[in-house]
Order: C-alpha cells, then sequence, then structure tokens
C-alpha cells in the first residue's frame, strides 16, 4: 500500500505540473505535456491496481488462516477424544464391554479423520484441475432414483420424508456418474441434516435449455441470503441453526465436481427452507 501511494501522490504532482504550464507553450512544451498527463493517468491506474492487488493478497491470506484454523480445528478434536480413550485401554482403566464400546468409538474417530483427509485431497485435486474423469450419458431420472432410495433409510430414522419429483421424459446430461452421484449424496444428506422431524426434502431434475438443471429443496430453517455464496466454501457452517459435526467440506466438493462439468451451483433463496440448485451439460 505505501508504494501505491507514492505512486498516486507522484500522478498528482505530475498532473498538477501539468495544469499549471502557461498556454502559450510551443508544439514541443505542449507534447511535453501531453506525455506528462498521460504519464499521470498512467500512474493513477498504476496505483488503483497496486491497491486493489494488496487487498486480493490480503484476503487470500485471511482465507488461508481460516483454512488452517478450520482443519486444525477439524483434527484436533477426534485427535483428542482418541488419545484419551487409548489412554484409558492402556491403563486398564476400562474393560470387558466398556472397552469394546472404546474401541467401537475409536474406530468411529479414525473413520471420521480418514474421509477429512480424503475429502481435502479430493477438493484439492479438483481446484488444481488434476481431473481424469470418464464423461459419458448419464440418464438422470435413473442416478437421482437410485441415490434418493440408497439415502431414505438414514432420512426415515430422522423422521424426514425423502423423495423425487422427476419429469417422466428422459433427462439426459454428460457427466461421470460417479462424481455426479457424490454432489447429490453430499446435498441430500446435508438436506436431510437441517430438515426437522416430520418435514421433507425433493429432488427435482428438468431439462433447462440446451443443459439440464437439478434441484434439492428442504424444508429446514434456511440459509441467510448473505451467505447464500459462502456457503459453498470450504469449512463454513454458517449460523448455529445449521451447524453440524461434520467438516463443511461437502458443498464446497459438489461445487468443485459441477464446475469442473462446466457447470454453475448456487443457493435459491425466494422460498421456505434451502433450496440448491446446479445445472450440467445436457447431450
Amino acid at each position: 500500500m505505501k508504494r501505491a501511494g507514492l505512486i498516486a501522490i507522484a500522478a498528482f504532482l505530475a498532473g498538477a505540473a501539468a495544469v499549471a504550464v502557461p498556454h502559450w507553450m510551443g508544439i514541443e512544451q505542449i507534447a511535453l505535456v501531453a506525455l506528462s498527463v498521460a504519464g499521470a493517468a498512467l500512474a493513477a491506474a498504476l496505483a488503483v491496481r497496486l491497491a486493489m492487488e494488496e487487498r486480493s493478497r490480503r484476503k487470500i491470506e485471511e482465507a488461508r488462516r481460516q483454512m488452517v484454523a478450520a482443519v486444525s480445528h477439524d483434527l484436533r478434536t477426534p485427535l483428542a477424544s482418541l488419545r484419551l480413550l487409548v489412554e484409558a485401554i492402556d491403563d486398564g482403566v476400562v474393560t470387558g464391554e466398556t472397552r469394546e464400546r472404546y474401541l467401537h468409538e475409536m474406530r468411529t474417530h479414525v473413520e471420521a479423520l480418514t474421509a477429512l483427509i480424503d475429502d481435502l485431497f479430493e477438493l484439492s485435486r479438483i481446484e488444481a484441475g488434476e481431473i481424469s474423469w470418464t464423461m459419458r450419458q448419464v440418464e438422470l431420472r435413473e442416478l437421482i432414483g437410485d441415490t434418493v432410495a440408497a439415502m431414505r433409510a438414514p432420512a426415515e430414522a430422522r423422521g424426514v420424508a425423502l423423495a423425487a419429483d422427476l419429469p417422466a421424459e428422459a433427462v439426459l446430461a454428460r457427466a461421470n456418474a460417479e462424481k455426479l452421484q457424490r454432489v447429490l449424496f453430499n446435498l441430500i444428506q446435508n438436506a436431510i441434516r437441517h430438515t426437522p422431524a416430520d418435514g421433507s426434502v425433493t429432488v427435482r431434475a428438468r431439462a433447462a435449455g440446451s443443459g439440464v438443471e437439478v434441484e434439492v429443496a428442504d424444508e429446514g430453517a434456511g440459509i441467510a441470503a448473505t451467505d447464500g455464496e459462502r456457503v459453498f466454501e470450504a469449512f463454513f457452517r454458517g449460523d448455529e441453526s445449521r451447524s453440524d459435526d461434520g467438516a463443511g467440506l461437502g458443498l464446497a466438493i459438489s461445487r468443485a465436481i459441477v464446475e469442473a462439468h462446466g457447470g454453475r451451483i448456487w443457493l435459491d433463496d425466494s422460498g421456505p427452507g434451502a433450496r440448491v440448485h446446479f445445472t450440467l451439460q445436457g447431450v
């Protein structure tokens, strides 16, 4: 910022000098004035550019710090629990059924850590463009139907009705079926988690111009409009009504996968609950 300020001052002085030149100057002097004015304009533009770059650098640095803090938090919690459980077993404090329960809890924490590390690795690879997916024609009605059927049991366990609202005609997209199903699992799981008992989650798909559009809608508390873009950032959890014990990577990975398919994903805050839409290229 100091360098930008100095350049801005230089631009001002050059412009002021140019304005102060008498009107009776010759062609050479006028040319010099013109060059001075052009130089002042260029210096001012450069000062603005440097200031913008400085703000961008600070934002990137702040995002990096937040990412490190979030990762540290999500690693620290299960690691602390694992340490206590291991110490209890190692010291012989617990035996029998309690020991078996502790071992089960240890496996749960290890699985959570493994999932977090896998998600971080996948997200970093996608954002780095290290993608070697096979794209083919995918019939979304079938894929959505299979995904909804697989998620119905956990939905019913929470008292949530899960349904698919699909057209009679085929909905075809060019996609990698496995990665696309990962997106659907993430969005549906997130919707179920934030929908109260006796509520519902609905998955819809339709043709939209030359592509297709998919919607996952829930009847939860919704997401604040101010968080509409941030919900797709890694580790962002929003307000307490939609916070949970997950790492906050599901929506970030979903966005990365959708964008790698040439589509886009967004939050529609026009109605009750949360409605996440994403588009894909058609066939």
